[in-house]
């Protein structure tokens, strides 16, 4: 198991990697369609998405957490 202090790190892995997985997904068959090869093209999209979407991830995630925070009501 991986240590507490990598939690960040590790929710960022993840998500990255399961949204620039979907999001590649429905991206390669909106563009190429289902063809023979969608699987390979897929793959090589996914590969690269997720290169970009790790550090985009770490970077992002703060700053929703802290426009979260505004938005949400405070319970009184």
């Amino acid at each position: 198991m991986i240590p507490g202090k990598y939690q960040q790190l590790v929710f960022a892995f993840f998500m990255a990697g399961l949204m620039s997985c979907l999001m590649s997904l429905v991206i390669s068959i909106f563009n190429v369609g289902l063809v023979d090869n969608i699987l390979q093209v897929w793959l090589h999209a996914w590969g690269f998405a997720f290169v970009v979407a790790f550090p985009a991830v770490l970077v992002v995630v703060p700053l929703v957490r802290r426009l979260v925070t505004l938005a949400i009501k405070k319970d009184d």
